[in-house]
């Protein structure tokens, strides 16, 4: 599973990549996470409002950060 947590790096972005992981971790999913702070790149998959979260090319989820289980069952449904 490719995963990209997009965002300029503020605090919000930061939990979400932290959430990410922590989330990928327990699920034992096998995947690679980056994260994209480049605006071009960014606006590239649509996204207005960060952070965001772009899974195997799909984005996911915009503008807020989750709570872990909410991220945990994306994270699910997208590995299915």
């Amino acid at each position: 599973m490719d995963i990209k947590v997009l965002g300029p790096g503020c605090t919000n972005c930061k939990t979400l990549e932290a959430r990410v992981l922590e989330a990928v971790t327990e699920l034992g999913i096998d995947s690679s996470i980056d994260k994209v702070t480049d605006y071009h790149a960014i606006a590239s998959y649509g996204v207005m409002s960060t952070p965001a979260l772009v899974i195997d090319d799909r984005v996911v989820l915009t503008g807020r950060v989750p709570a872990l289980p909410e991220l945990r069952d994306i994270l699910t449904g997208a590995a299915s």
